[in-house]
């Protein structure tokens, strides 16, 4: 019996939590992430959600400033 079930194209948008398994970091970490800036996010509602897009663009592209890199030190 062949199976019926259709891939889905992947989502535009990740969890924080599956933003953070393909970073390889643990749940802690990524909201930690998120909330410093380091993962970009997107709120909908009382959802925070990482768009898959500017994912791929940090993890493509080693040029990427994040928002830590881009506060002035403390000296």
């Amino acid at each position: 019996m062949e199976s019926t079930e259709t891939t889905r194209p992947p989502s535009a948008v990740l969890t924080v939590e599956e933003a953070g398994r393909l970073l390889g970091i643990g749940r802690g970490l990524a909201y930690e992430a998120a909330r410093r800036g380091d993962i970009p996010t997107l709120r909908i509602g009382r959802r925070l959600v990482v768009p898959r897009a500017a994912l791929d663009r940090i993890l493509n592209d080693p040029g990427t400033t994040t928002a830590n890199d881009a506060r002035p030190s403390a000296a």
